[in-house]
């Protein structure tokens, strides 16, 4: 048991793909660096095992660069680059249990393996779905793993004995300014891909007769998905800005009607939802995963189940309030709520 006179000693685990923060995307990463810094706000020792690249003011372990530094310096690596990193970063681990009371990890499975008798004291929460082969197979062979989740949602695919409980994710207060005026245009934010549908996106706007405009990476795994479902439809009135760092991301969604969250799979959590409530930007989520959860009907949004739902949604926008929009997010999805819940379930995991 830690010393209940000192600091809580918790180290934050993060996978090895993009540094924390990220310079573009990787909501995965900008999680963890939130949580970090409020982790410290609140008086616990935090140490961040992360690519050597990372940036984000707490101690830090890691002597080689992320994945996509190597990339961006390289050009290309060989496919074991990601195998090599993840090693060293468990290995980072290994040689450093006996310092930490808490063990949070953000990584995908050999975690599990490295913890060996700690895994009691250490949380593992999962940024992607639960729901495929590769989770149940993990979770049968790790049932003593305390799993949190980052909604209700996904918990239903979280086995019971791994279930520690609920943490909606939540950002920096101040990250994203608030815009009582927006700009006359709808916004997609999200992967070019089928699991987030921007075509979907682009329709309804073109049937309500909005312009929309379209950031977000075009998918590695599917990259013909862009090419055949979405570049037909781009115009002068639906177009395509590219991937965009923190700062654009927040023009855009201030600036924007709403937000438009046409996803097609179980979302755990969809972050860019409450990255557009902080401007004061509603959502017009389909009811798929998490979206009952984050969206307040009538609200911070509507939540629809067609495209004729969606375009319905759009012409009754005017009957929102940003400025509660706005307040709602503070009130639910600050990174201050998400570390007060985890140092919550820290102290639940310790026996406290």
């Amino acid at each position: 048991m830690p010393d209940r006179q000192k600091p809580l000693r918790v180290a934050q685990v993060a996978p090895t793909i993009f540094p924390v923060p990220p310079k573009d995307h990787g909501g995965t990463e900008r999680i963890i660096n939130d949580l970090s810094v409020a982790l410290t706000r609140l008086g616990v020792k935090v140490t961040l095992l992360a690519p050597s690249d990372s940036t984000v003011e707490v101690e830090r372990v890691g002597l080689l660069p992320s994945l996509s530094f190597l990339e961006a310096k390289q050009g290309s690596v060989p496919p074991s680059i990601p195998a090599v990193l993840e090693a060293a970063r468990l290995e980072d681990l290994r040689t450093r249990l006996d310092q930490f009371d808490i063990i949070h990890c953000h990584g995908e499975f050999a975690h599990a393996v490295v913890l060996g008798e700690r895994r009691g004291q250490s949380v593992t929460t999962i940024h992607w779905r639960v729901d495929e082969l590769d989770r149940e197979l993990f979770f049968s062979r790790f049932p003593d793993l305390p799993v949190a989740a980052i909604s209700a949602a996904q918990e239903t695919g979280i086995p019971q004995p791994n279930r520690a409980g609920v943490v909606h994710h939540g950002i920096e207060r101040d990250r994203y300014a608030f815009s009582a005026q927006s700009e006359g245009y709808l916004a997609f934010v999200g992967r070019m891909t089928d699991q987030k549908r921007p075509d979907r996106a682009i329709r309804a706007a073109r049937a309500a007769g909005r312009p929309i405009r379209l950031a977000g990476t075009i998918d590695v795994g599917n990259p013909r998905y862009f090419d055949n479902e979405v570049r037909p439809l781009l115009s002068e009135e639906a177009v395509y800005v590219g991937p965009l760092g923190d700062r654009e991301k927040g023009r855009l969604l201030a600036g924007a009607d709403a937000l438009l969250f046409p996803i097609d799979w179980p979302e755990p959590f969809g972050l860019v939802m409450i990255e557009a409530m902080a401007c004061g930007t509603p959502v017009i989520a389909w009811r798929k995963g998490s979206v009952p959860e984050i969206v307040e009907d009538g609200v911070t949004g509507f939540i629809v189940d067609s495209e004729a739902e969606a375009v319905s949604a759009i012409q009754r926008l005017h009957t929102l309030d940003r400025a509660r929009v706005r307040n709602r997010f503070e009130e639910r999805f600050t990174s201050d709520r998400m570390a007060r819940d985890y140092l919550s379930l820290y102290h639940k995991l310790l026996g406290r």
